[in-house]
Parts: C-alpha cells; structure tokens; sequence
C-alpha cells in the first residue's frame, strides 16, 4: 500500500502502462517537459523519451485524428485535453470518428483510444476551464465513459482504460488530484472492473448516487445525516458508460429512496437517465419520487459565485429531507 494523490495515483498508473506495453504513447499539449497543466505526466518524458511522451501543437482535433490513425496500425494512444472546455475541437473527430469506427467496419477495426480530460469545476478558474460535459459523450453510443473518485481506482482504471479494446473517455476530477488515499499497486481488487459501481457507504433510509469530484461531497453528507439519525447508502458509479443500473437499482430496491448528484447541470444530465431508468426497474419499491441534484443550466459563472453553482452538502441535504418527507 502506497499513499498518493489522484493525480500521482494517474501517473503511477501511466508510468505502469507505458512500462507494460511498448504501443502505449502519451500526446497532449505541455504534457512533456513541462509535465502537464496540472502536472499529471511529470516526469514521463525524462523516463520514457519524446517518442512516447508526445509534446503536440494546439490542435485538440489533430491530437484526436493522429491518435486515430495510430490505433489502427496498432498502437494504443492516451491523449491529454488540457481543459474540459478545450474538448469541443476535437468534438467531430471523437463522436463521428472515434466513437463509430468499429461498428462502420462491422467489428473488423478497432480504435483503442484513451482520451484523459480534467474536468468539473472548484478550483477558482473560469469558463471552459470548469466545466462538465460528460452527458454530451455519454450520448454517443461506441465510447466508454468512467471517472475515478480516490487514488485507487484512479491507479488502475487509467491502465484499465488503456487495456479496453473500445475508446475511452477517462474524465479526472481536477478539484481532488490533490486529494490522498491509499493505493495498492498489487491488487485492485474491487477496482478490478472499471465499469462496475462501488457501494461505498451502507444504508437503509435512502440512496445517494454520485461521480467523480462529487463522490467525497457525498459521503460528507451521508455523514451528516447520520447524525440526525437517517441512515443513508453511498454508491460511486465510476463507470457513466455504460451504466452500472443492477447495482443502483439493488440499493433502491432496499432503500426505498434515490438522489442523484453531479456537477453538470440538472437539465439534460446523467442524473435524468439513472432516474428515468430506476423508475422503470424499481418504481414500486420507490417511496419517493428520483431526485436529481446538479449544477444549473447555464454557462459556468466566474470564479467569485462558483460555490453558489456547484453542488454542495446543504444542497443534497435538502434534496434527502424532500425525499425523506414522503
């Protein structure tokens, strides 16, 4: 067991690809000398040489289009975005390309591409530096979508997702890579199948689904409503694509009760698909109405009124007294 950040937890797990697998690349902008905006791959270029840790222009589609090209004569290609907000150049290639390619070819062609994007908001920045795009993916069928919420999933799922034969969207929660947590860099046990949701915390009164950056908050008010006497289960979904529904929908089926929580707005979210779905499976063991929690639809605000934006313990709090009041 080893105590790192998220963000060298990601290192270590690329560090470990790159070791592992001579097809593997890193390209991205500032990712090699200078190790990254947020210093992710620092250090990997000096280990591993500029043929491997690929220091690309300011083209998110040329990243995208090159690394396309470099899977289908065999290579296994993780390319950095440098900001969420940045992604949407290379938008055509990865939705219209990237995502369709193998079914296009009647499962003949494979891309396995890795595409790594720090995103969410909570660190002082601004628009199209905070930002939470992950149901603009999630709609385009032929991509996995997964996001790491602690150190040890973030270790294996990077190296998990290099290993996936289909394209991944990696998305890492930029406000916790300073976040510690224990890794064991032998076993990943739970951590083993990257697209399976975590039971993190359990509970008899309600159910609370988060991802990502909103993981820790969650748990922070499961807490907190223990201390009135609510009993409240955690699940991590880690995997947006495809979704993980038999474990929610086992949870619902004991609690009765289900708050969905991200950052990405409220309209149009991940949250409006887990809660239309577990209304399907489960809607008599519902004693309440899904209740959805996210940030509002409109474009991030300045840094000075995010914490008004972002999802927050009060907020899931409120959410579970409305569910708990039925």
């Amino acid at each position: 067991m080893a105590t790192m950040t998220v963000a060298k937890a990601i290192n270590e797990g690329l560090r470990a690809t790159l070791s592992n697998n001579a097809k593997s690349l890193l390209m991205g902008e500032d990712i090699g000398a200078l190790g990254g905006v947020y210093r992710v791959t620092d250090g990997l270029l000096k280990d591993f040489g500029p043929d491997r840790v690929v220091d690309s222009p300011l083209a998110e589609s040329g990243i995208v289009g090159t690394a396309i090209g470099l899977a289908l004569r065999g290579y296994r290609p993780i390319c950095e975005i440098q900001f969420d907000g940045f992604v949407f150049p290379a938008f055509n290639q990865i939705t219209t390309q990237l995502a369709k390619m193998h079914f296009r070819s009647s499962g003949r062609l494979t891309v396995p591409v890795v595409i790594r994007i720090p995103y969410g908001g909570g660190i002082g920045s601004i628009e199209h530096h905070s930002e939470s795009p992950e149901a603009l993916f999630a709609h385009t069928a032929g991509l996995r979508i997964i996001t790491p919420s602690n150190a040890h999933d973030a270790y294996w799922m990077i190296q998990q997702a290099v290993e996936c034969t289909d394209p991944v969207i990696f998305f890492e929660p930029k406000r916790r890579y300073w976040l510690k947590g224990e890794v064991d860099t032998e076993n990943p046990g739970p951590a083993s199948d990257p697209f399976k949701a975590h039971v993190l915390r359990e509970g008899s009164d309600a159910t609370i689904v988060a991802y990502g950056p909103l993981v820790p908050v969650a748990l922070a008010a499961a807490s907190a409503a223990a201390e009135d006497g609510h009993s409240i289960e955690v699940i991590d979904l880690r995997s947006i694509s495809p979704i993980d529904f038999d474990t929610v929908e086992a949870s619902v089926r004991k609690t009765g009760r289900l708050i969905v929580a991200h950052e990405a707005p409220t309209f149009g979210g991940i949250g409006g698909e887990i809660a239309a779905r577990i209304s399907e499976r489960a809607f008599l063991h519902l004693e309440a109405p899904v209740i959805r929690v996210g940030g509002f639809h409109m474009p991030y605000p300045v840094a000075k009124v995010e914490e008004d934006y972002l999802p927050d313990i009060d907020k899931i709090l409120e959410a579970l007294d409305r569910s708990l009041a039925y």
